[in-house]
């Protein structure tokens, strides 16, 4: 026996949804710009020789990531494994989306992370919405994605950052806030203006544990690449989704393989800055 009336929440959604779609212009200048930025990172990979990108990619995680042999030594085994799979062009696609929606994450998460380190009211009011955005189902991510945007490439970052932005947000928020009270204080005493003061003291001591949000972001929109794929997203992840339909355990299995180097190479190279950067 139901005590209340039912809330109609989905009519709600569903009529907000309607409302928003109304902005078409805005939706297709976002579609536009984001369409550029994988054209972008997909023509500027492509244009790279193969055989240059299996040989400077170990190279760069050598320098960068800690000068460990054995990690450079995986790193192109893994590539050349990548390569013999012919999953090459599928991984162009699928960094493209990764790295697309890595920096649109950063050109929002910085800047929405300093403003939370600067009150305590924007801080409040942001937490429980990125902890709805980390909790809230990953598939959840699609409707609206597909409801503005059709499906694609273009939904497949749309999804993608908004599951893997927050941490880049928090851990922003977090680094300035745990700047030393005294290191901002001799900037205050020695005429610092705000600006100087969060460009040429906070940002550079939060670094460290920005690029640990950075870190995570990415890591979080690799785990998306395989969802993405439901609405029209190419790339390795697409391989997978088609495998799964067809039973293909191998092919799948295949596939993944390929997701889990690329996603260690990434990983290590952003914690490799981070240690390089800490020093």
């Amino acid at each position: 026996m139901d005590l209340f009336p039912s809330i109609p929440l989905a009519d709600w959604v569903d009529s907000l949804v309607d409302w928003l779609t109304n902005a078409e212009v805005i939706f297709d200048s976002i579609e536009a710009f984001i369409g550029w930025i994988l054209t972008a990172l997909t023509t500027i990979m492509d244009v790279v020789p193969i055989p240059v990108v299996i040989i400077g990619i170990p190279l760069i995680t050598y320098f960068f990531a800690g000068r460990k042999v054995g990690l450079t030594i995986f790193v192109f085994l893994g590539l050349l494994l990548i390569d013999n799979l012919q999953f090459w062009d599928d991984m162009i696609l699928m960094l493209s989306i990764v790295l697309a929606a890595t920096f649109i994450s950063i050109l929002i998460g910085i800047p929405m992370g300093i403003w939370m380190s600067k009150s305590n009211t924007v801080e409040a009011v942001m937490k429980p919405i990125l902890d709805f955005m980390q909790t809230l189902p990953q598939f959840v991510y699609l409707i609206p994605a597909v409801a503005f945007f059709g499906i694609g490439m273009v939904p497949g970052v749309i999804a993608s950052v908004i599951f893997g932005m927050p941490p880049t947000i928090r851990l922003t928020n977090l680094g300035i806030r745990e700047v030393s009270s005294e290191v901002t204080e001799a900037a205050d005493a020695f005429g610092s203006t705000p600006s100087q003061k969060l460009y040429k003291v906070q940002l550079p001591m939060a670094r460290t544990t920005i690029m640990a949000g950075v870190n995570q972001t990415i890591m979080l929109s690799l785990s998306m690449v395989v969802i993405a794929s439901m609405i029209g997203a190419d790339g390795l992840g697409d391989v997978v989704y088609t495998a799964v339909g067809r039973n293909d355990v191998g092919g799948g299995f295949e596939a993944g393989i390929a997701i889990v180097v690329v996603a260690i190479i990434l990983d290590r190279l952003t914690a490799g800055f981070q240690l390089r950067k800490k020093k």
